[in-house]
């Protein structure tokens, strides 16, 4: 959100900065102390503070909270692994088994590579997942191992958060869209974004921080455009736009199309089997560049992004970034300067370890 504006009628809360290494070894232990093994909380420590430092704060640690409440709920399993249920050489399903989605998706990945690399191309469905993180995470996994991807994601209920174009109430999910390719000698262009205007954590974020949203992205329960976060969360219940109007939205329903009704783990519907959890299901296309014979795919890649770059800012200030700059831009800074936490967002992290019985980081003490 640009230039955030302040709630005049709510305290604004200080921000401070974690350093990333504190924030994952307290991640780690917490989500130990819920129940995963070692080697899990590890790694979904590591993906959410990755979506920290590339700026997805709506991806990071906030989640955390939230994930121990779904473990305790019996809602998200830990220690489950990518199950396979189909193997059609170049097309697999996998079953998640509600585990965590951070290593549902990475053993997943896993497999697409493996498989793209021997027919030139593999499409694996996921069903089942619990979150799935930041997405962008699994287009960087097949980038560096030298793949292009497409991935679409979809809940089957629980994540029921978008109007659709011209609708007034909840009736979509937020449906993110991945895509990565790997650029030789550079880093990896990744795509990722929400086909509504915003992704729900960063509403969160918003009410956490005492901030009003921009206009155009929220309607409150009436179907009455607000800028109070407040407002999505009250009852009624709020909705999100889809981005780009009609674009957006018919993006919308072709991700629920292929990441729900293909995989087998449903397109959003509050009355499927597993609408009381959050279940996110993912189809990701994976393809060899090399498979593609007298492409030239390295060197056009990099034609391609020098083109784009060299185009006159608009703005005398300005620049042209291409996708996924911005974050690798920001994970430099936060490697550097700290992840920036309001008080709110740490009280909630610091409560559920809390409740753990997992001690607190200095850092990430909140004085009264």
């Amino acid at each position: 959100m640009a230039s955030p504006r302040r709630l005049e009628a709510r305290a604004v809360p200080a921000v401070r900065t974690i350093n990333h290494g504190v924030l994952r070894g307290f991640l780690a232990a917490v989500f130990q102390a819920s129940g995963s093994s070692p080697e899990e909380a590890t790694m979904v420590a590591d993906h959410l503070v990755d979506a920290n430092l590339k700026g997805h704060d709506s991806h990071g640690a906030i989640r955390a909270a939230k994930y121990v409440e779904w473990v305790r709920a019996g809602q998200l399993v830990p220690n489950r692994h990518a199950q396979v249920l189909s193997d059609r050489a170049s097309l697999v399903t996998v079953d998640g088994g509600f585990g965590y989605g951070q290593v549902i998706g990475r053993e997943a990945m896993a497999i697409a590579a493996g498989r793209a690399r021997e027919s030139g191309l593999c499409a694996i469905a996921i069903r089942n997942s619990g979150h799935l993180g930041r997405i962008g995470a699994w287009a960087e996994q097949l980038a560096d191992a030298g793949l292009v991807s497409v991935h679409f994601v979809n809940t089957s209920g629980f994540g029921i958060l978008v109007a659709p174009h011209g609708g007034s109430d909840r009736r979509l999910s937020a449906n993110p869209i991945a895509a990565g390719t790997p650029v030789a000698g550079s880093a990896p262009l990744i795509l990722d974004i929400a086909t509504s205007t915003i992704a729900e954590g960063k509403i969160q974020i918003a009410r956490n921080r005492g901030e009003a949203l921009e206009p155009g992205i929220v309607i409150d329960g009436k179907g009455r455009p607000t800028t109070d976060p407040d407002a999505f969360y009250a009852e009624p219940p709020g909705a999100i736009f889809p981005f780009g109007g009609h674009k957006g939205s018919g993006l919308s329903v072709f991700c629920e199309i292929l990441a729900g009704s293909l995989t087998g783990g449903r397109s959003s519907y509050p009355h499927n089997a597993t609408a009381g959890r959050l279940v996110n299901n993912m189809l990701s296309v994976a393809l060899d560049p090399t498979a593609f014979p007298d492409n030239d795919f390295a060197a056009d890649v990099a034609r391609l992004a020098a083109w784009t770059r060299a185009s006159p800012p608009i703005e005398p200030t300005g620049e042209v970034l291409l996708p996924g700059e911005i974050e690798a831009r920001t994970a430099r800074e936060r490697l550097r300067d700290g992840v920036p936490f309001d008080r709110e967002s740490i009280r909630q992290l610091t409560g559920a370890a809390s409740r753990l019985g997992v001690s607190v980081p200095s850092e990430l003490e909140v004085t009264p």
